[in-house]
């Protein structure tokens, strides 16, 4: 019987849960709601509304006028700065799901390599010949194993850099319109 994966998504920018269908007829069956739980990161920014944020920081700056400051370009900078952390927050979590999914195929054709490995030592031979086969087959799994970490950390990696670029490059922008503004205030 040959098991298989079966990705559900909530909804197209929530992070993809595995479950493998069980059967007692392979032991290698599994769960992967057991392992994360009931973990979903696009929860973790579900509360904050940007919208509702600049208009509280609106509101509360517009309390306070400081003479020479354009409150205007302080609240558009604000505005500016939300929107690049929401964008950087989004490049993130995609990053964050496209490596659980990527973990989770992993896992599976891991299972099912495992499935077809057992399934082969049981066939009759030499012990001599068993060893060598099972130390190929390890050679292979560490290979294996080693090429997967590294694809997912580039994959971490490269939406971590994504999201950074964002951030860096608005707080560099950031800077240069308050040094603008300071600037009108000599004048």
């Amino acid at each position: 019987v040959q098991q298989r994966f079966l990705l559900l998504y909530l909804e197209p920018n929530q992070m993809p849960t595995a479950k493998k269908t069980s059967s007692p007829a392979n032991p290698f069956a599994f769960d992967t709601t057991k392992m994360f739980g009931d973990f979903d990161p696009s929860k973790l920014m579900g509360e904050f509304d940007p919208k509702k944020f600049m208009g509280d920081f609106q509101k509360a700056f517009s309390e306070y006028k400081i003479p020479g400051v354009d409150g205007n370009m302080i609240i558009e900078s604000q505005k500016k700065n939300v929107e690049a952390l929401a964008q950087a927050n989004k490049v993130a979590l995609e990053g964050m799901q496209a490596v659980f999914k990527r973990q989770a195929e992993i896992l599976g054709q891991a299972m099912e390599e495992m499935q077809t490995t057992f399934k082969g030592f049981a066939e009759a031979g030499e012990p001599q010949d068993k060893v060598a086969q099972q130390t190929d087959l390890v050679k292979e799994a560490v290979e294996k194993a080693l090429s997967n970490m590294r694809e997912l950390a580039e994959m971490a990696g490269k939406s971590n850099t994504e999201a950074f670029e964002t951030i860096h490059g608005r707080f560099t922008e950031s800077l240069d319109e308050v040094k603008a503004e300071v600037l009108k205030l000599k004048k």
